[in-house]
């Protein structure tokens, strides 16, 4: 008995180092193919976006008279020179509309939450001088080598020219007068990766009489870090929600974001269910080995080994399966795979009843069933935990009775019985 325990603990030992490697060669190729992937997405359809407010300035002329003493003509002079003073302009009102439209993408062995962004808005700058001068308007694209169609650029309801800094900030500059106000409309069509941020400014800034609507064509968006949520009740719209944020007199230094939704990876999946394995088939043959005890059936540690391989044939297929197929698609292929290799084997070793049954019903448990849990973010813990509980509980009332001592020694004396 103890030769056999031992020859099975073999067995499971080299099909766990069969997973870590499987599961490092599907991490290997993801992050390579991510590294390469991402840059090719980023090329094709834009990178995360990141629109922040617009910025005026206003440069007011002023004559500087400076009295200086002439040697040569003993007599003072008048020096006249021009100085440029500049303020700030401040942003009094925003009226933003933001319309994404997700459109995911996969590539190789990964999802990416591609969308659609149209964006258009309305700024108010308030000059409060009481001179006037010549206003200057920067607004910044939300990546520098991105796609911008439908643009607009318009300033009190007029197409104004403009010059441009580091390539993606826009320089428009027109007359102001004292104590006026000046409206500025923007307006994009793009494409984003991943997320949408809107920033207030850089560091701490002060928001005034501020409305975005952002509405979106999906669900299960989320906020990223450093961003505002909304704080307006949220409105369903088609498929998809309006989400508003609105302020009146706000200080803040974070903005507002939305992330897209993501789709599960199947390169990332297909590891963690590879490197989860080895606890699968633990719990499947300690199971098959307490049954086989209770029913007098001797499985030979070599059986133990070929049933281990077909459970290392549904990673295997899983792995190379996600490249051509939905990750769901590809999970009941292998299962099924997995299922009939492992049935199809014991009923030949043993008997049909016991291939169907017990081996059949362990196997859809402990491998498709644990194997599945991970299509459950934050559940697949407690998944494990209660089929782990439900297993000892099982067992325990299987074996109450059983006087080990004795079977053992009959298992003992018998010796090791090669497969029928």
């Amino acid at each position: 008995m103890a030769k056999r325990i031992v020859a099975i603990g073999v067995v499971y030992l080299i099909a766990t180092i069969g997973w870590i490697i499987l599961g490092s060669a599907i991490d290997y190729r993801t992050d390579n193919q991510d590294a390469l992937l991402k840059r090719e997405v980023g090329q094709l359809w834009g990178t995360p976006l990141e629109q922040r407010a617009p910025a005026g300035s206003l440069a007011v002329e002023r004559e500087v008279r400076t009295e200086k003493w002439d040697e040569a003509r003993k007599k003072k002079t008048v020096e006249k020179t021009t100085v440029t003073d500049r303020y700030d302009v401040p942003l009094v009102e925003s009226d933003i509309r933001v319309s994404l439209e997700l459109d995911q993408r996969q590539k190789g062995l990964l999802w990416y939450s591609t969308y659609r962004v149209r964006f258009t808005a309305g700024y108010r700058f308030e000059n409060i001088r009481d001179k006037g001068g010549e206003l200057t308007l920067s607004f910044a694209f939300p990546a520098a080598n991105g796609l911008y169609d439908d643009f607009k650029f318009e300033v009190d309801g007029k197409p104004v020219p403009f010059t441009r800094q580091d390539s993606n900030i826009l320089i428009a500059r027109v007359r102001s007068e004292a104590n006026t106000r000046h409206h500025l409309a923007v307006n994009y069509y793009s494409h984003g990766l991943d997320r949408f941020v809107y920033r207030f400014g850089d560091g701490i800034s002060e928001v005034r009489n501020f409305q975005l609507v952002a509405t979106t064509d999906f669900s299960g968006y989320d906020h990223p870090g450093d961003t505002l949520s909304p704080n307006m009740p949220k409105e369903r719209a088609g498929d998809g929600w309006q989400l508003t944020w609105s302020y009146k007199d706000l200080i803040a230094g974070n903005g507002i974001g939305i992330e897209m939704p993501r789709k599960i990876n199947p390169g990332p999946m297909a590891a963690r269910i590879s490197f989860f394995a080895p606890v699968s088939l633990g719990f499947f043959f300690f199971l098959i080995f307490v049954i086989s005890m209770l029913r007098g059936v001797e499985i030979h540690p070599m059986n133990y080994f070929f049933l281990a391989a077909a459970f290392f044939a549904f990673h295997l297929l899983l792995a190379y399966l996600v490249d051509h197929v939905s990750i769901h698609a590809a999970f009941i292929i292998c299962s099924a795979v997995s299922i009939f290799l492992v049935t199809s084997y014991i009923r030949l070793v043993v008997c049909n009843r016991f291939a169907y049954i017990e081996t059949g019903l362990s196997q859809f448990v402990y491998l498709i069933g644990f194997s599945y849990a991970f299509f459950f973010d934050g559940f697949t813990g407690l998944t494990v935990t209660i089929g782990s509980i439900i297993t000892l509980f099982v067992v325990m009332q299987m074996t109450a009775k059983i006087d080990w001592s004795e079977r053992f020694r009959l298992a003992g004396s018998k010796g090791e019985l090669a497969p029928r």
